[in-house]
């Protein structure tokens, strides 16, 4: 029993590496648990081979998250207190990129974007957590680049292995 479950285990580690849109395995397997792909998902990888001027990327976190880095040109839309005024003046069809810390606060957003008639909405798997562990680049408010990522807590930060971590 115990080697069938230590090949099973194993067996799923090594499908969901293969099939993973993050680096790390075991990121993966949390975020395939949270995420309820209600939202179409767009990896780090692929997001990184776009043109960026043509896409809106908005943020999910909250302000003082956001206040700390975020992706080049991304609009600070929030998640708690989140309006759908703060998306006044997007194109509905435009291809917008959502982020959070992992994905999961991006993707109950997206979904109400989606519901509001937006047609292009992607959110970023692994979100700013995998975008900063796989080598790119975030800014502070005066637009400059910086190592600093705020990591929400502690055992969220875990997952955040690049960066300097900000818990604030």
């Amino acid at each position: 029993m115990k080697k069938t479950l230590i090949a099973l285990l194993f067996f799923l580690l090594s499908y969901t590496a293969s099939v993973a849109q993050v680096e790390s395995g075991t990121f993966n397997i949390l975020l395939k648990t949270m995420l309820h792909e209600t939202v179409p998902t767009i990896s780090v990888s692929d997001l990184s081979k776009k043109k960026a001027d043509n896409i809106v990327f908005l943020d999910a976190r909250e302000k003082g998250e956001y206040n700390v880095s975020h992706l080049k040109n991304a609009k600070w839309i929030g998640f708690e207190d989140f309006d759908l005024a703060r998306v006044n003046g997007i194109d509905k069809n435009a291809e917008v990129v959502i982020y959070c810390s992992i994905g999961v606060r991006s993707e109950k957003v997206g979904e109400k974007l989606m519901a509001a008639g937006y047609t292009n909405v992607k959110n970023l798997y692994g979100s700013i957590f995998e975008w900063v562990n796989q080598g790119h680049s975030v800014y502070d408010l005066a637009g400059k680049p910086t190592p600093k990522v705020h990591a929400y807590n502690k055992k969220w930060g875990v997952w955040l292995n690049e960066g300097e971590k900000v818990y604030e």
